[in-house]
């Protein structure tokens, strides 16, 4: 699949609020064009750098929007879990059986949207990094210049391009889903109430599906395969597209 279908698809199946935070591909590519059949005008390159340092500028302010949001969002669930736990230890006058499964339901529901979104924004950086290196390959290809190693070089020390954060709170929050929904399963079948949580959970789960098929697509050895491609991702056996044991 050509990247400019795989990104629009990309951008089809992520959150409606995320849609317009993507590269700007096609309007890169008429750049591009313009810029080889202007040469050698430079008014055209300027517009074109212009239009890539707005793009990353977009990128890092909703990463970094995404990352602070994920960080005190993971606090706040922590928080719920154990007071929780706290509350089937100590029974008493705590919160009633009933409740009590509301709630865990309610965590179990929220802690897998919160692992699906953080797997999404992983796979917004890679799929945005992917594209700037793609158009600036073409740049380079149509024009004859070298733009692409020192735009590179800069695009790696960008916020939206670090994402060992995110990758520990998606291992934490995995380690966390192992400790909880044995729980809420529980919880869930007692209540009668498991179908329609699981039904809630699909979109979700559909969702980081796509985004982990498309990391590993992006990242995976190929004949282009260079300096400017995505490390092999690291990730467990993963039988896709059946589903993972968090909704079971």
């Amino acid at each position: 699949m050509k990247f400019g279908k795989r990104l629009k698809k990309q951008v089809e199946e992520s959150l409606p609020e995320w849609r317009d935070k993507f590269l700007s591909y096609k309007d890169l590519k008429k750049l591009v064009r313009l810029t080889s059949a202007a040469q050698p005008s430079s008014g055209v390159e300027a517009e074109f750098v212009q239009m890539l340092n707005a793009e990353i500028d977009k990128f890092n302010a909703f990463f970094v929007e995404q990352e602070e949001d994920f960080i005190i969002r993971q606090r706040e669930l922590q928080e719920r879990i154990k007071r929780v736990m706290e509350d089937d230890e100590t029974g008493g006058g705590q919160p009633s059986e009933a409740e009590r499964a509301k709630e865990m339901s309610r965590i179990r529901k929220d802690i897998v949207n919160f692992h699906g979104e953080m797997v999404l924004l992983e796979n917004y950086s890679s799929i945005n990094y992917t594209g700037l290196a793609k158009i600036l390959k073409k740049y380079d290809k149509r024009t004859g210049r070298v733009l692409r190693l020192p735009f590179i070089e800069k695009v790696l020390k960008q916020p939206f391009f670090t994402t060992d954060l995110i990758s520990e709170m998606v291992k934490e929050c995995e380690r966390t889903i192992e400790l909880v929904l044995p729980v809420a399963d529980r919880e869930q079948s007692e209540q009668g109430g498991k179908g329609a949580l699981v039904a809630a959970e699909q979109s979700v789960f559909r969702n980081t599906v796509a985004a982990l098929m498309t990391m590993q697509e992006l990242r995976k050895g190929s004949s282009t395969y260079g300096h400017f491609s995505l490390p092999p991702l690291s990730l467990p056996d993963l039988q896709l597209p059946s589903p993972i044991p968090i909704l079971q």
